[in-house]
């Protein structure tokens, strides 16, 4: 134990240390200065957006199973365990070798600047903030290096070499003697630059709200009304089950998985969207010309890929927005597209059959949900929304572009890593209560739950208890075939542990499959099977 103190205590740890500080403040510069610049350009942001794009399917999927929609949380947990360790080995070796210690920190500020660099939207000018940060923190790491005792250093290089000509450089004629400095006025060094630092960053985030007036220009949007409203909502579409999901989700709970790490602010007064590629006219559309066009209004389930059986990655919410048919109309697609590639502002794709965006299933682009403004991280100001199709493939936030093409010619962000082109919904059925390993009374137990076929509908949900018979739930009032159904069933249990399993019937009369299949790559299959414990 006393070795290990002491060791805390030694050069090698300081210097692991002063690694720490040196990168916090190459991140906290560049925040401070990324406020004047897109958040893509921020280091995080960028070296996270750059790992999503190269993430392979397995691990996407797995990170979704495992923390849900708090996906990007884990990942930033991540990075900054990663920048941690990275920073601690850079601090060492800049202690034994300042000259080996700086090209780490340039190779390190290289790859930064990259992948700020390389995102969509993001041009070369946008890079001053990583540059910027590279440099500040190179700065902080030596000033602590020189004030760390001297170590055992790692070999010489030989005189002449280009190795030694560049330490030359950088530490100039003559060493500064490390040993004397106390320990504690290296720490109080540290201490402060790390405050500086937090401060720094603090600043930029403030500064960067601050300057920003999207969500102010969001929250004055007055919605125009539609031309065609949403039916009305028929009575009984809520299943009399507490604890069911709410029939519409509430927007702060609808369910959100994107690659976007930062949420893309867009004037709306800048946005613009094109149409082109396999097309008679090109065309541009502003927000002003969706604000004036015959808008419609419609309730529609939305179900996310990665959702697995029982899952919670799906929503349900009334949208308003302009039909994609009426677009596409105008632009009058050529002989041969079968499918319409959109882009978000960030670089996302998504590949849609085209006669998906032309028959009578009311794909929109959307500008409201639940009655206001689209929120920003559900795609302010423009979205798309596509009933009976995966979110990976329709559901395309911040849209700026669509180009009408062929599946033969073009791939989209999901399609290029293992995911399948169409991505129809599969029919699913879901218990919401009692949930997975609770205890119940013996006697009626409430039974409840969702069940979805976009486009098909629901008509039948069944039970399975144990290995019993199957057994016919109630079904509530069915609104549209667009939207999910909900069911309850009142049980009479016994104690005792149990299983309960679900199934659904969509409106072909298709029975949902029992065969287990990962969401990868056209979305999960199989029945739900929760165990409760009758007492």
């Amino acid at each position: 134990m006393e070795k290990l103190k002491n060791w805390f205590r030694g050069p090698t740890a300081m210097a692991a240390l002063a690694g720490v500080v040196a990168a916090a403040v190459v991140l906290a510069v560049a925040e401070l200065l990324g406020a004047f610049f897109t958040a893509r350009a921020t280091p995080l942001i960028a070296l996270g957006s750059t790992f999503i794009d190269f993430t392979p399917s397995w691990l996407k999927d797995f990170a979704i199973a495992t923390f849900g929609t708090n996906d990007k949380v884990a990942l930033f947990a991540g990075m900054g365990v990663t920048i941690t360790l990275l920073a601690c080995v850079l601090g060492v070796v800049a202690h034994r070798r300042w000259a080996l210690g700086v090209l780490g920190v340039l190779f390190m500020g290289a790859v930064i600047v990259a992948s700020v660099v390389t995102r969509a939207g993001v041009g070369p000018f946008e890079a001053l903030p990583s540059v910027a940060g590279t440099l500040a923190g190179l700065l902080v790491l030596r000033f602590l290096v020189k004030k760390l005792p001297a170590t055992k250093a790692w070999p010489e290089a030989p005189a002449g070499s280009a190795v030694a000509d560049f330490a030359d450089v950088v530490a100039g004629p003559g060493k500064a003697s490390r040993a004397a400095t106390s320990r504690r006025r290296f720490f109080a060094a540290a201490g402060i630059t790390a405050a500086a630092a937090g401060l720094a960053a603090t600043g930029g985030r403030l500064l960067g709200a601050a300057r920003s007036n999207i969500l102010q220009a969001r929250d004055s949007l007055q919605l125009p009304a539609p031309a065609t409203a949403a039916p009305a909502v028929p009575a009984g579409v809520q299943s009399p089950v507490p604890g069911v999901a709410p029939w519409v989700t509430p927007n702060g709970e609808f369910y959100r998985i994107d690659t976007a790490l930062s949420v893309p602010e867009i004037d709306v007064a800048d946005w613009e969207l094109r149409v082109h590629g396999m097309v008679e006219e090109e065309i541009r559309l502003t927000f002003q010309d969706l604000l004036d066009a015959d808008l419609i209004e419609s309730h529609v389930t939305l179900t996310c890929v990665s959702n697995p059986v029982g899952g919670n990655l799906a929503g349900n919410a009334k949208w308003l927005g302009f039909p994609l048919r009426e677009v596409l109309k105008r632009a009058r697609p050529k002989d041969g597209a079968d499918m319409v590639l959109s882009t978000s502002i960030d670089g996302f794709s998504a590949s849609t059959p085209l006669e998906v965006l032309q028959d009578d299933r009311d794909a929109m682009l959307a500008i409201g949900m639940n009655g206001e403004p689209l929120p920003l991280e559900h795609g302010y100001p423009v979205r798309m929304v596509v009933p009976g199709l995966y979110g990976f493939v329709s559901a395309t936030k911040w849209v700026v572009d669509l180009e009408v093409t062929r599946f033969a010619d073009s791939k989209a962000y999901w399609t290029e890593r293992g995911w399948s082109e169409r991505g129809p919904i599969k029919t699913m059925a879901r218990v919401d209560v009692p949930k997975s390993f609770a205890k119940v009374p013996a006697g009626k137990v409430a039974v409840g739950g969702t069940a979805w076929a976009q486009t098909r509908g629901i008509t039948k949900v069944e039970i399975q208890v144990d290995d019993g018979d199957w057994m016919e739930a109630e079904l509530s009032t069915e609104a549209s075939l667009v939207t999910w159904r909900q069911w309850s069933y009142q049980w009479d249990a016994a104690p005792g542990p149990h299983y309960i399993k679900v199934r659904a019937t969509d409106g072909s009369g298709e029975v949902q499959t029992d065969q287990r299949a990962d969401p990868v790559p056209d979305g999960a299959s199989g029945w739900q099977s929760v165990m409760v414990t009758v007492e």
